[in-house]
């Protein structure tokens, strides 16, 4: 099977297959814990660790595992690659992996990370397949990003809030209030929210993907007809 390009790889994990806004796998985490900036960071930054790692190995050891017991041979690497992430969360940023709860162990069925391994890495090089991971996991922890400042901003009124409990005492100061006296708005910060606000961000990346396509259209030249050549037969009088 032939790699596909390193170009082809970015656009498809940012943009063409997003795995949150195209595929729609992970669904689970990435509404359960976008309520915030920090929660979103913390988990989508876990996402794309496992993710990357995760393809890396698969790729590794694609040549010498029994294709019987090939998934359970990958959830294995996974589950300890989430592991790893998990003790590491408890060890640096343990107030955030609190809150995030049982989401951080759930990345093991993770639906993006066991299909990357299985229907990519598995069939391409640890390069390629490490490179695939990581620009999928940017693609997932970006819009996990912006779908839970947009839940936090309008449920609060403020952005990156409690950045410290990733970042330590350096981001005490990074919390910017942009409504003062702002009563919230609890549907931003609740489940239905977090629904509402991904479909309204699926519904523009279709809408961008439709003005393209019609923009390249318009700038294709245009085709003249080919001219017919008619065969007259018979007598004509």
């Amino acid at each position: 099977m032939s790699a596909p390009s390193y170009r082809e790889l970015t656009v498809n994990g940012l943009w063409k297959n997003n795995p949150a806004l195209v595929q729609l796998l992970g669904l689970c985490p990435l509404l359960g814990v976008s309520n915030s900036a920090v929660n979103a960071l913390g988990l989508g930054l876990a996402t794309m660790l496992v993710l990357t790692c995760s393809n890396i190995a698969v790729s590794l050891v694609r040549g010498v595992v029994n294709t019987a017991v090939r998934l359970p041979a990958f959830v294995m690497i996974i589950a300890a690659l989430t592991t790893c992430i998990e003790l590491l969360m408890q060890a640096f940023t343990y107030e955030l992996y609190q809150i995030l709860g049982i989401f951080i162990p759930l990345i093991t069925t993770n639906c993006v990370i066991l299909g990357r391994a299985d229907g990519f890495a598995a069939k391409h090089n640890p390069l390629i397949a490490g490179f695939d991971g990581l620009l999928m996991g940017i693609g997932f922890c970006l819009v996990l990003v912006v779908l839970g400042g947009l839940r936090e901003l309008f449920g609060t009124g403020a952005l990156f809030a409690n950045m410290h409990l990733l970042f330590g005492p350096i981001a005490n100061d990074w919390q910017i209030t942009l409504f003062d006296d702002y009563k919230g708005f609890l549907l931003a910060i609740l489940p239905p929210g977090a629904f509402i606000v991904l479909g309204l961000l699926i519904a523009l990346k279709n809408r961008i993907d439709e003005h393209l396509a019609e923009r390249a259209r318009a700038e294709q030249p245009a085709v003249p007809a080919a001219s017919r050549r008619v065969r007259v037969t018979g007598v004509i009088e």
